[in-house]
């Protein structure tokens, strides 16, 4: 699927339609195009601060935010390059704590698509470019680098050796990129998934990482030897351990002495929260302290990640006080830990979906199947999507987010809404409520 970007500003929207003209519209795996165009730019990967480069399937954002905001909580000038934008461009790009400018960005993408023609570069190879640009010209102490695809041959490998590398929880998306065949790689979608996201490391760089199954985590720990790296691994040399809505980390090197209280809602957070301690631990440099460590954790946000919605045009068409909950939610493993977070709560779900065609629907509807009241299926504007009959006979259709809730008929004290499929959707959700993130 290719990216999408519209600007309200004019001078951004004008290099964001060279983008679309000069792009090939869509996803493109490999370092040989990032490599040219940086190069021509004069190899500005090169000269980054500190970086953390962090890769998985889900919670790799959700990473980068806890990371953000305990270096800013230390007091640190943090560069950050996340994917995909929700709302805005600008989302993708923050500078020393700041989200970029219109006027920055402008110039800066037509810096980059000036020296791209005849590369073929994609949408997000070009957005790459540009944000190393931006990060190797205005100082900063860190750097925190989110995979955008896979890990391997995604755009962001081009880095050398960053402090840390992370990796998220991992589980099975993008199968007509990652698991395309190719000589040398593991046969078993879940070992060649682990083997892609693995791609990262490098030698020189330190390395944390969730616990995985058996089968995948030798095969990150292979390629962690290959690069003579030792893993720092959960429940191995690190841990986190729930207590009600907050949690404590240990290492083998002692615990956090306080109870963490992540912002962000559902277990999975912790262990996220948790990955991002146990990056800057392994970081050489400046360590933050418990203090930094204990607000950030507090302060770490990152939208449509189990968001509830606030009171605003899209919340106002159902009945008050009702519980509207916004999930970027779109693979097997997101929906698990969806039907993990709602599995103590007795009340029923109204799920309203949009999802694109490339998904599976089933990655939502089985996990949710018992607590679901109802299923209301919405397009996915501008993306190819399914229609209402690929989520089951009890599905209803609706032709815009709001005629869906409007639509609905719930009972504030036994159920909610779930809003989930797609963050291209959750975007247009965030738009409609006047919920900009920044």
């Amino acid at each position: 699927m290719p990216d999408h970007a519209h600007s309200s500003d004019p001078a951004v929207q004008a290099q964001l339609d060279r983008l679309a003209a000069l792009s090939p519209g869509r996803d493109i795996l490999g370092l040989e195009r990032i490599g040219e165009l940086c190069a021509r730019l004069g190899d500005p990967q090169d000269r980054l601060a500190r970086t953390f480069h962090v890769a998985g399937t889900n919670g790799k954002g959700s990473t980068c935010a806890y990371l953000r905001a305990i270096l800013e909580a230390q007091g640190r000038r943090v560069h950050a390059y996340t994917s995909p934008h929700l709302v805005r461009f600008n989302e993708r790009i923050r500078l020393a704590g700041t989200l970029i400018d219109d006027a920055a960005l402008a110039a800066l993408l037509g810096e980059v698509l000036d020296v791209a023609e005849g590369l073929h570069a994609s949408f997000f190879e070009v957005t790459t470019a540009a944000a190393f640009l931006a990060f190797s010209r205005i100082p900063a102490d860190d750097c925190i680098i989110e995979v955008g695809l896979g890990g391997r041959l995604d755009a962001t490998n081009i880095i050398p050796a960053p402090a840390v590398c992370g990796i998220a929880s991992l589980g099975i998306d993008h199968e007509a990129f990652l698991l395309a065949p190719e000589d040398g790689t593991p046969t078993r979608p879940a070992e060649r998934i682990a083997w892609e996201k693995a791609g990262i490391i490098k030698r020189g760089a330190a390395l944390a990482t969730l616990a995985y199954p058996p089968p995948l985590a030798q095969v990150i720990a292979d390629r962690a030897e290959a690069a003579g790296v030792v893993p720092f691994v959960e429940g191995e040399t690190w841990s986190v351990e729930a207590v009600g809505d907050a949690f404590r980390w240990r290492s083998m090197d002692g615990e956090l002495p306080a109870l963490l209280r992540p912002r962000m809602a559902g277990g999975h957070q912790m262990r996220n929260a948790g990955l991002a301690i146990a990056m800057l631990h392994l970081a050489p440099g400046p360590k933050p302290d418990a203090g930094a460590i204990e607000r950030g954790i507090a302060a770490a946000y990152w939208p449509a990640r189990l968001q509830r919605l606030e009171s605003g045009p899209l919340a106002k068409l159902l009945p008050p006080a009702t519980t509207v909950w916004l999930d970027g939610a779109h693979n097997a493993d997101a929906g698990h830990q969806l039907a993990q977070h709602f599995a103590g709560d007795a009340r029923r779900i109204h799920l309203v979906t949009g999802m694109l065609a490339n998904k599976h629907p089933s990655a939502l509807i089985d996990p949710l199947a018992g607590k679901l009241a109802s299923i209301t299926v919405v397009p996915v504007p501008g993306h190819e999507h399914h229609g209402a009959s690929a989520f089951g006979p009890e599905a209803l259709a609706a032709e815009t987010i709001e005629a869906a809730l409007a639509g609905l008929a719930v009972d504030p004290v036994t159920e909610i809404v779930l809003i989930a499929g797609s963050l291209y959707l959750a975007g247009e959700v965030l738009r409609a409520n006047g919920e900009l993130p920044d």
